[in-house]
Order: C-alpha cells, then structure tokens, then sequence
C-alpha cells in the first residue's frame, strides 16, 4: 500500500520529478508524461521511477467513450487506446476512465446509463480498447460512478465476467459507490465486500471522502480525507491486506495545503494502524 497525490512543483527531467515527488513523501506517483510523450523520454522516466522505488500508479484517460456524439465518441476511444499504451509502455499499473455517460455531460448522469443496452455497450467498448492496444502489463481499468456501471461491487463482477479479458482490472473508488444514506452509514461494510470481491484484480485506488448533509433530500459532497464518514481505517487495513502494493491516489483538491492536510490525516490513521504507506 502506497499513498500518492498530484504534484504541484514543475520538474523539467526525471530526476526533477523524482525529487519532487520525494519531498511530498509519496511513493506512489500519477504518470509523469502525456500521451504525445517520445518513446525515448517515456523510458527515461520509468527508468527513474524504478530506481527511485516509485511506483506509477495510473494514467488518466478521462473521456467519454458512450457520448451520443461520434466525433467525440471516437476521440474518446482514441484516447483510452493511447492512454493504455502509454501506461503499458511506462510500466504504469492501470489506465482508467470511466464508463461513460449516453448523456451531454460526459460524467453526468441520464436515464440510459443504468440500462442492459448500455452494459453491452460498455463491454464492447472495454474490449475493443484491449484487443487494439494488446496491453503486455497494464491494465485498462473503469472508475465506479453513482450513476453508471459500474455502480456495485455486483455490477463490477458482471462487466469482468463479460468483458472477459485479463488485463481488465479494477480502478477502486470507494466513494463514488456511497449514493445513498444507506451506503454512507455502513461505507465501512461496502469497503469491506470491495475488497474481499474485487481484491484479487484491484490496481489502483483513489483516496477522498464524503459527507452527508442535513439538506433535503439526499445531498453528498466529495469532501477532504478527514472531513467526511469515509472509515479511513477500514479503507486503509483492507487495502494493506492485498497482496499486491495498491497505490492510494488522493485526488480532487484544488489547493496543495489540502492534499499535504489530506496525506497528513492518512498518514497518521495508517501510523495508529501499524500500517506503511
């Protein structure tokens, strides 16, 4: 188990970006370069991570490959394909992305997306990413999102039994699986059944929180680790107990004092624990 987080420090090198991914103390880092990266330049900076003991947790592919759009359809596809082969190429653990939204909002939600047209969607799309791209050692992942699949730990099993390819993994978001008052309350049960049905194909893991408001009706909001109900220490000794290192990427912050509070509130429910992050 590892803990890391974007950089807010530019580097020009890898042996830039290695120091300052050290002085955030992370070990666990998001992919350095972008998809438009030279093949020599992408073997530097996996070279550097290796050396350093960094592990590249996942390259982002943040599209929507369901838009009822073609042209944005395709460029979506495009992306994802690109997004896998650089993860493959730079020793990455995962590409992710979501599912994607048959509605405008390319995350947002619509009536479709729930639905069995849109599940055998997802799994075509799915493997026409991995069978065009041939990934040797990364893995192409999907983001649970409250209002598309996968939504369940039920549904997530679903697409990996009908996607039916190897090196389709599991992107673990606990958070965006709490869109009920029910989940929020019993989250620490919900992490626990990720982990123990999903464990064996988890490669990465993004680390939030959320917190339930007293508005009227059902209103939740993404908030700093330490300022919601998430059961960090569950999320934590279930994510130690893989026996693959799961990197704990913090995310969805604007300002860099909210993720050095974030790691700092981790770090602190992992040392209480016996934990290493």
């Amino acid at each position: 188990m590892r803990l890391g987080g974007p950089l807010f420090q530019s580097y020009h090198s890898p042996e830039e970006w290695v120091a300052v991914v050290q002085k955030y103390g992370y070990r666990a880092v998001y992919c350095p370069v972008d998809v438009n990266t030279s093949l020599e330049t992408i073997r530097q900076y996996e070279i550097a991570a290796q050396r350093a003991d960094l592990i590249i947790a996942e390259v982002g592919a943040w599209s929507n490959p369901l838009s009822p759009d073609e042209q944005e359809r395709q460029k979506a596809l495009t992306l994802c394909k690109q997004a896998l082969a650089l993860a493959d190429e730079i020793g990455a653990l995962c590409a992710v992305n979501i599912s994607g939204s048959r509605g405008d909002k390319w995350d947002g939600p619509d009536p479709r997306n729930l639905t069995a047209e849109t599940f055998d969607m997802i799994v075509q799309t799915v493997r026409d990413i991995l069978d065009s791209v041939k990934p040797r050692r990364a893995y192409y992942t999907l983001e649970p999102m409250p209002w598309m699949y996968p939504d369940s730990v039920d549904h997530y099993l679903d697409l990996i039994r009908a996607i039916n390819r190897p090196m389709f993994g599991v992107h673990l978001d606990p958070v965006n699986l709490i869109n009920s008052p029910q989940r929020y309350f019993e989250n620490a049960r919900l992490i626990k059944d990720c982990f123990e049905r999903l464990g064996p194909w988890i490669k990465s893991c993004h680390a939030k929180d959320i917190l339930l408001r007293p508005h009227l009706t059902t209103h939740l909001d993404e908030v700093r680790p330490g300022l919601g109900g998430l059961d960090y220490r569950t999320f934590l000794r279930e994510a130690h107990r893989l026996p693959q290192d799961v990197p704990l990427m913090l995310e969805h912050m604007t300002e860099e004092n909210d993720y050095l509070l974030a790691a700092q509130y981790i770090r602190q429910i992992a040392s209480e624990e016996g934990l290493s992050l």
